[in-house]
């Protein structure tokens, strides 16, 4: 009996092992074309404008007009904090008895400070999370020090190393600020950001590798140490939204980051399930291979903001953001919002800004607010 059956579990076996193999090679030609599929889709617009309850208007972001969904997803470079950093991490609150405007806009609350309404562009590396830093902490070095100073992405991006995460495949927004008080950070002009020209210089390629960090000043009259600027020290600002407006209120910008999502276009999965067909891929499980088809034709709505107070519908996570929140307010129709300042550049959203919905943590952007305190 043993001996009839050791060769038939043998078959059995190298049937199982080929066709986990067949099944394995068609998903990653899938997650392929996926990948290289075109972000912005007319499809996708008229789903958002057409919707009376989306209440904010998408286009054809010139700022992405070229790019694949895999190139987008490598934008979105904020990591989630591990938990023991968090654990760690001071969380500060506010007295209830500070009386918050009904609306604020730092860029004219401070409007000596030339920073607050710069729209910088993070090119074709995960580096949100070390602008949306950088951004924040030279605001409130204007802010209590008088001090209009554009510091370096940079110093940041390439000399904080594994402390902060991966450089351009993405980061941690609280050990970016850690570096601030542990390392310091140069400033722009010794040591500007390498990606600063975009996509627009010959030989252009979708993606960067994190720069060299060289701890040296482009302009040879300057020292790098005595270029470097520091923090107190850093930590996380309570969740709740009235924490987090009287900190803006009291202390300048802070850095947010939120999940961006992917949206089912409308005949994605009729599409997959052709080439599925066609390749013979054998589908064991009903109900989780639904899930994985139409994960296949996924695209992101926020790629093709333009105005409007921006809110996630439905979807399956893409990845993490980092921006820089600047204010607050509310619309005629009254919504609240958060007003935020992005780093894809003019061309994108509401020149460079963008609105989302306020007191509801809107795809998690009021779970980790991050400053510092260096006054």
């Amino acid at each position: 009996m043993a001996s009839t059956l050791l060769p038939l579990i043998t078959l059995l076996l190298a049937f199982s092992t080929y066709s986990l193999q067949i099944i394995e090679d068609e998903t990653d030609q899938l997650s392929s074309l996926k990948l290289n599929s075109q972000i912005l889709q007319e499809s996708i617009i008229k789903q958002i404008n057409g919707n009376p309850n989306a209440g904010w208007e998408a286009v054809m972001s010139p700022r992405f007009s070229n790019y694949t969904v895999g190139q987008f997803k490598h934008l979105l470079g904020a990591k989630q904090t591990p938990k023991r950093e968090l654990r760690s991490a001071s969380v500060k609150t506010h007295p209830i008895s500070l009386k918050l405007p009904n609306k604020f806009d730092a860029r004219t609350a401070w409007s000596q400070c030339s920073t607050i309404g710069r729209i910088l562009d993070q090119g074709h590396c995960g580096s949100c999370w070390a602008f949306g830093a950088v951004e924040a902490l030279s605001d409130r070095f204007c802010i209590h020090f008088d001090m209009n100073v554009s510091l370096s992405v940079n110093d940041l991006l390439a000399c904080c190393g594994f402390m902060c995460g991966s450089g351009c495949n993405g980061g941690y927004t609280f050990n970016a600020w850690q570096y601030f008080v542990h390392n310091g950070v140069v400033t722009e002009e010794c040591d500007p950001y390498f990606d600063e020209t975009g996509c627009s210089h010959p030989g252009c390629e979708p993606l960067y590798p994190t720069p060299t960090c060289s701890r040296k000043c482009v302009n040879g009259n300057q020292v790098w140490k005595e270029s470097k600027h520091y923090s107190v020290s850093a930590y996380m600002i309570n969740s709740d939204p009235y924490d987090i407006m009287a900190e803006i209120y009291k202390n300048g910008p802070v850095e947010v980051s939120f999940t961006v999502y992917e949206i089912v276009e409308e005949g994605g999965l009729v599409e997959f399930m052709t080439f599925a067909i066609s390749k013979g891929l054998v589908l064991s499980n009903g109900e989780r291979d639904k899930d994985e088809i139409a994960e296949t034709e996924e695209v992101t709505d926020f790629a093709h903001y333009k105005s409007g107070v921006y809110k996630h519908i439905t979807g399956y996570a893409m990845g993490g953001h980092a921006v820089k929140l600047i204010g607050w307010g509310t619309t005629d129709d009254g919504e609240d919002y958060w007003l935020l300042a992005n780093q894809w550049n003019r061309s994108w959203g509401d020149d460079g800004y963008f609105m989302i919905r306020r007191g509801t943590n809107e795809c998690g952007i009021e779970e980790e607010v991050v400053a510092d305190s260096d006054f």
